[in-house]
């Protein structure tokens, strides 16, 4: 058979690459082709997505793949709850805005007394964060109706991608169930609750699976860019769901880590959970390839890391993150601990400064040196792991053996090690592109070339390497485990 080539675009928090993935029947390769930064813009007190900048990139990216030696079909992945809004030309009404602005701080407050939170929970059983797309609209109902009353339609980032290259105006499943309005028991929107809160039912599409071919590229896409008209399929248009497609599991009970600038850890379930239990620790159910529901928390993750090294650059200290690793494992273990998912660590600024206050209003040791931080910060996140990977057992009531970690957060093999020290099971890193592979194999099942999910998996294992890491000083991290659940309390 011939070799298929998938075009994948995968569009991070911080940037975005075109990836060409090879199949030849039996492996999948990569080849990057172009990868590009994506800056947000300040402006005026609004912190947008320059979305325009990354369409040109996309034209870039279908040129290099081109000249690269053709492609079959396009699928297009990108982080979750952001959209833009269109006026009935199909013009966009304003740049979408970025998911840390400060439009939605203090919004959850207000939200709850419209809607009790555990009846949004029990509609759309997703994990209360201020970013979600429910608070933006909501925002935006309170703060800007007339934006609201001028818009057609409401897409999300990925769908708005598919829209400019084909035209075609759908939601895929996976980044609908990110919005906090879909219902993931139809899988349909939560209609229901869009009345109370200001949000117009009209603008939203309907939603289709992971999948669809959306049509192919627009004609005049084509001639300017002088590539042929291919088939644009909607993936699993939310990052975590293609990274979740590609994690290598040869059993159906695992749970995973998609590990980047968040971690997010869960597991696959045929059906949502949604209970107090769920509710009380934060659960989400959201959306996963064939419609099945990745039943997750989101913690903050490699952020805390990325955002404490470019303060120290902000303070003309050049450190690599092998640096930053280096510095951690030097220092005396179990000093300090924070709370990964404290809300101030959410926004960009001084985060080596927030996390000593934090350890001051805890009354425990202030780290000092840059070592000190990044300890903290490593030893914090894989306790908060371990509390995650036991809260999925106690919800599913399976045990899991092994625990996988997928994406670019693998590189960083001191966090896997201590994750497999807190958790105390083996844990199985890699593939390192894992939303890219999950994108492609999305679009290799929809033209027939690979049979299904559990084949796709199969095909992942035997084309990436993967690397294994067994737990240490399990007694020493138990009793860790027990001073962090204290000190996250107070």
């Amino acid at each position: 058979m011939a070799n298929k080539r998938v075009l994948a675009f995968d569009f991070g928090a911080s940037s975005g690459r075109a990836i060409l993935g090879t199949f030849d029947g039996k492996t999948i390769s990569l080849q990057e082709i172009h990868r590009f930064s994506n800056d947000p813009v300040s402006l005026n007190g609004t912190l947008y997505w320059d979305i325009l900048r990354l369409y040109h990139e996309i034209k870039q990216g279908l040129i290099k793949a081109k000249l690269a030696g053709g492609f079959d079909c396009v699928g297009i992945d990108t982080w979750g709850v952001d959209f833009g809004l269109f006026d009935e030309e199909g013009r966009l009404l304003e740049n979408p805005i970025h998911y840390r602005d400060a439009r939605t701080e203090g919004i959850m407050e207000e939200l709850f007394k419209v809607i009790p939170k555990e009846e949004i929970y029990e509609n759309t059983g997703i994990q209360f964060i201020a970013l979600n797309t429910i608070n933006q609209l909501f925002s935006l109902s309170k703060n800007r109706p007339e934006l609201l009353k001028r818009a057609h339609k409401l897409l999300l980032v990925p769908d708005m991608m598919v829209y400019f290259l084909t035209g075609a105006e759908h939601s895929e499943y996976t980044m609908a169930s990110t919005t906090q309005l879909m219902n993931p028991n139809t899988g349909d929107w939560a209609y229901s609750l869009f009345d109370r809160l200001g949000i117009p039912k009209d603008i939203f599409c309907d939603i289709v699976d992971a999948g669809t071919c959306a049509g192919n590229l627009k004609d005049d896409l084509c001639k300017e860019l002088g590539i042929p008209s291919v088939p644009v399929y909607y993936v699993a248009g939310h990052d975590t769901g293609s990274a979740v497609v590609s994690v290598p599991a040869e059993g159906d009970d695992f749970v995973y880590i998609s590990s980047g600038t968040w971690s997010l850890m869960g597991t696959e379930c045929e059906k949502p959970v949604i209970n107090e239990k769920s509710l009380q620790n934060n659960f989400t159910n959201e959306g996963g390839y064939g419609r099945n529901v990745r039943l997750l928390k989101n913690i903050m993750g490699l952020w805390l890391i990325q955002e404490s090294r470019r303060q120290w650059q902000r303070e003309g200290f050049e450190v690599s993150f092998a640096d930053l690793e280096r510095e951690a494992l030097a220092c005396k273990p179990f000093q300090c601990f924070v709370d990964p998912d404290y809300e101030a660590f959410n926004t960009p600024g001084d985060m080596p400064g927030k996390i000593r206050d934090y350890c001051r209003m805890t009354g425990q040791y202030v780290p000092e040196s840059r070592g000190e931080v990044m300890r903290c910060i490593y030893e914090s996140l894989a306790l908060k792991y371990r509390m995650t990977f036991k809260a999925l057992e106690d919800l599913t009531g399976h045990p899991y053996p092994c625990l996988h970690i997928v994406g670019g957060g693998t590189k960083d093999g001191l966090l896997s090690q201590f994750a497999s020290n807190a958790c105390g099971v083996e844990v199985i890193t890699g593939p390192i592109e894992a939303t890219a592979i999950g994108n492609i194999s999305v679009q290799l099942m929809a033209m027939g070339e690979i049979a299904n999910l559990k084949e796709a998996r199969k095909i992942i294992a035997s084309s990436f390497e993967q690397k294994k890491y067994q737990p240490k000083d399990v007694d020493a991290w138990n009793e860790a485990a027990k001073r962090f659940a204290e000190i996250i309390k107070r």
